[in-house]
């Protein structure tokens, strides 16, 4: 009975060695699989990105939907035909114009009034009344307010160093008069001049310019500008 004993103990104690050899199976078979080519890992990792690339797109499109709902509710804008013109309402300035305070006005530039002298005749007979002329010219862009009267203009007549005659001597009651000059415009004052001679302030003279054939020249200025001299002959 001791014998049979012993006997199964040892077959039982020898059962787990067989089933410790069968489990040992598994792990060699597994051993023996082949792995995945570099290949599939590299469509493995397209696909991931591919998916991951459709999540983002999806997501910005979805931002720029809400955006542009948001924006169209709160200030709606006029859909325009691309063959409409659309004419320009009171107030507003065309795109493309400048606007007025974009160029800037011309100014007056007095320092381009200039004056000129002549005479009517360069020679004159004996009882021939020289006509003397002042014309004033506007030389600049812009217009200009010019103060024409005769409180301004003097006629001068000389006769080389010999004052002969000026409008100034006997005037009385010299009036402004106020004239709008535009660019490249003139203003033309006559003065018939009645070959007689004056002094400052009209003091009597009883001498007269000669005759003869003599040489005269006449000079027009209108405030502080003087025109150049102007030569006539007397006979």
């Amino acid at each position: 009975m001791s014998t049979k004993g012993k006997q199964q103990s040892s077959a039982r104690s020898s059962a787990p060695a067989k089933g410790a050899a069968r489990g040992s199976s598994p792990q060699s078979t597994s051993a023996n699989r082949r792995r995945p080519s570099p290949a599939v890992y590299r469509r493995r990792r397209q696909v991931v990105f591919g998916a991951l690339l459709l999540v983002i797109v999806l997501l910005v499109a979805g931002i720029v939907a809400i955006t542009g709902s948001l924006s169209g509710k709160s200030e709606p804008q006029a859909v325009v035909s691309p063959d409409a013109t659309q004419a320009p309402t009171q107030g507003t300035v065309p795109s493309g114009t400048p606007s007025p305070s974009a160029s800037a006005t011309p100014v007056c530039d007095f320092n381009l009034m200039t004056v000129a002298a002549k005479t009517d005749k360069p020679a004159y007979g004996a009882e021939e009344m020289p006509l003397l002329t002042m014309t004033i010219t506007n030389g600049g862009a812009a217009p200009c307010e010019v103060n024409v009267g005769t409180s301004q203009m003097e006629y001068l007549v000389m006769s080389g160093a010999d004052r002969i005659f000026s409008s100034k001597d006997c005037q009385t009651g010299g009036v402004d008069l106020i004239k709008t000059i535009q660019p490249g415009k003139s203003e033309i004052a006559n003065f018939p001049w009645q070959r007689n001679r004056t002094l400052e302030g009209c003091a009597a003279i009883n001498a007269k310019p000669g005759a003869g054939g003599a040489y005269y020249t006449f000079e027009a200025r209108l405030g502080n500008k003087s025109s150049p001299k102007a030569t006539f002959q007397l006979n």
